[in-house]
């Protein structure tokens, strides 16, 4: 799985759309139960739930990257439809996960969003897309570390906001680096298939 290095479109960044998506892949499931598991979970990246998560199920159903495959009803409670991915909607999945992790995001809630499904990859894509982020990482340091060098004239209390975000930057690709080194090596375990 590849990725250039653009910016991702607002589909991309759609956290709702994503967890529908990725919790899709373990098997069909209603709406009402994709809430659940949110809040079970603390999946906290996923604002406005439950409305939220049922505009996601439209939005991808009229995509067809979901279809219903029927419905079940529990009880007295209503009548829920049950939906499963499609291929297209598999791929979707992958494709947006794999893009959140190799694109670094000011967002800090996108990479969280984006780790909490890092299991929807395999595990070489997930190294790749990791890898894809220690480089677009590295890029920015220097850039930082460009413009820093380039201020020298200016008193280092007025960048020292700009010394700041190269020092996030360099503890995210410290991290990001260090969790591909963990999967490279076997240290992090993996999923069975």
């Amino acid at each position: 799985m590849t990725e250039s290095n653009r910016p991702l479109t607002r589909a991309e960044r759609d956290l709702p759309a994503l967890t529908v998506l990725a919790l899709l892949t373990v098997g069909p499931r209603h709406p009402y139960d994709i809430h659940r598991f949110v809040v079970g979970t603390r999946k906290d990246f996923v604002s406005g739930a439950p409305r939220s998560i049922y505009h996601a199920v439209q939005r991808l159903e009229a995509a067809h990257l979901i279809e219903p495959i029927g419905s079940e009803q529990a009880g007295g409670r209503p009548e829920r439809t049950v939906f499963a991915l499609t291929e297209a909607g598999r791929a979707e999945a992958r494709r947006r996960v794999f893009a959140l992790l190799a694109t670094p995001q000011a967002d800090r809630t996108v990479t969280v969003a984006a780790l909490s499904f890092l299991g929807i990859l395999g595990r070489d894509d997930a190294v790749v897309a990791l890898h894809a982020r220690v480089a677009a990482l590295d890029a920015a340091i220097a850039l930082a570390a460009a413009d820093l060098a380039a201020a020298s004239e200016v008193p280092p209390i007025l960048l020292i906001e700009a010394e700041y975000d190269r020092n996030q930057l360099a503890a995210e690709r410290e991290w990001f680096a260090g969790t591909a080194a963990r999967l490279d090596s076997g240290e992090l375990g993996w999923l069975p298939t």
